[in-house]
Order: structure tokens, then sequence, then C-alpha cells
């Protein structure tokens, strides 16, 4: 069984940096596309980022276009997330999913597996 475990997550004052980590086990990592995805107090869950199963492919959305990169490790089975001049906007839980195929998607409806989350809280 697939599983995915977030870490990395915490309370950061504005300007800040955190790395997120998804680590991956029970499955065929390095052949998946996969995504970080954030649901923010009262909002429903949206995009941030997504990498194809060799990491030669990204793509971000625009309110982290700039500030924030995703990245894998296929030898270690994990994915990451550099988030860099962090806002109070970008408070949310963050969750990484894993698709069924290799490229990169921007749809929830396009993974099949998510993680539990990771708090990220960003003071002012």
């Amino acid at each position: 069984q697939v599983q995915l475990v977030e870490s990395g997550g915490g309370l950061v004052q504005a300007g800040a940096s955190l790395r997120l980590s998804c680590a991956a086990s029970g499955g065929t990592f390095s052949t998946s596309g996969m995504g970080w995805f954030r649901q923010a107090p009262g909002k429903e869950r949206v995009f941030v980022a997504a990498i194809n199963w060799s990491g030669g492919s990204t793509s971000y959305a625009d309110s982290v276009q700039g500030r924030f990169t995703i990245s894998r490790d296929n030898a270690k089975s994990t994915l990451y997330l550099q988030m860099n001049s962090l806002k109070p906007e970008d408070t949310a839980v963050y969750y990484c999913a894993r698709s069924r195929l290799a490229s990169v998607y921007t749809a929830q409806r396009s993974y099949d597996y998510w993680g539990q989350g990771t708090q990220v809280t960003v003071s002012s």
C-alpha cells in the first residue's frame, strides 16, 4: 500500500523559509508524477506545485511562482517543496499527492493518493 508522509511544517514569520518533505513508501515512486496542494482555513484545497517522474518538468501556481521550488530524489523516494519569502497567505495545511501517471498534473483528480498533511503557519 502506498504511504505518503509529509514533514517540515512549522510556525514562522513572514519572509522566512521552510523546506517540506514527503516520504513515499509502498509504491513505485520513481515513475509517478507528484504534486503539492494546500488548504487554508475555511478554503478549498488548491494546487501549489507539480513535478514529473524524473524531475525534468515542473509547474507552479501563480501565487507561489518564483518563491517555491518543487524537487524530488527518486533514490530516496522523497518529494520536496522549498518555500522562500513566505507570506501570511501561505498559511495552510500542505499535502503531498501521487499520480497514477508520470507527467505534470495540476488537477486534484489526477492524483490517487494523499498524505495527511503538514501545517505551515506564517505570522506577520
